[in-house]
């Protein structure tokens, strides 16, 4: 098995949202910041070079030809410049069905992303970051 690119780092939050681009990324990052530490009661930590996440979780894949399993961040984010892609808040079933009440969003692979903060509704968005949070903690609801 492959070991895990994507891990926490000891790299400062402050500096690695500081350097994002465009400008509005960098106020959006720790606007995000607030919102996940205050939801999530954790402090963020930097995984790999570019996700910012609260919490973690143990992961197996599904797949039966390449068996994959790692930590992940319960919920995080990282501020790309075309957009947020925002981590976590769709795996659960609880969060897909909410999802759609977010506001102005698109969806990828595993992740949600937002080209605007100000575009979706922070009552949902926290809603979905507590839901994702919540994840390993009733491990029948998880399935």
């Amino acid at each position: 098995m492959a070991e895990q690119k994507t891990k926490p780092t000891d790299a400062s939050v402050e500096a690695f949202l500081d350097a994002a681009e465009p400008p509005r990324r960098v106020e959006e990052g720790h606007r995000l910041v607030a919102i996940m530490r205050e939801e999530t009661g954790e402090e963020p930590v930097l995984w790999g070079p570019s996700i910012i996440g609260f919490g973690s979780y143990h992961y197996v894949s599904p797949s039966k030809t390449s068996r994959a399993e790692g930590d992940w961040p319960k919920v995080g984010f990282s501020p790309r410049k075309g957009a947020l892609s925002l981590y976590g808040l769709k795996d659960l079933p609880e969060g897909a069905a909410l999802l759609p009440q977010l506001g102005g969003y698109t969806e990828g692979a595993g992740c949600v992303y937002v080209k605007r903060l100000e575009q979706v509704d922070e009552a949902v968005l926290r809603q979905l970051i507590r839901i994702a949070h919540a994840r390993g903690e009733d491990p029948a609801r998880d399935a």
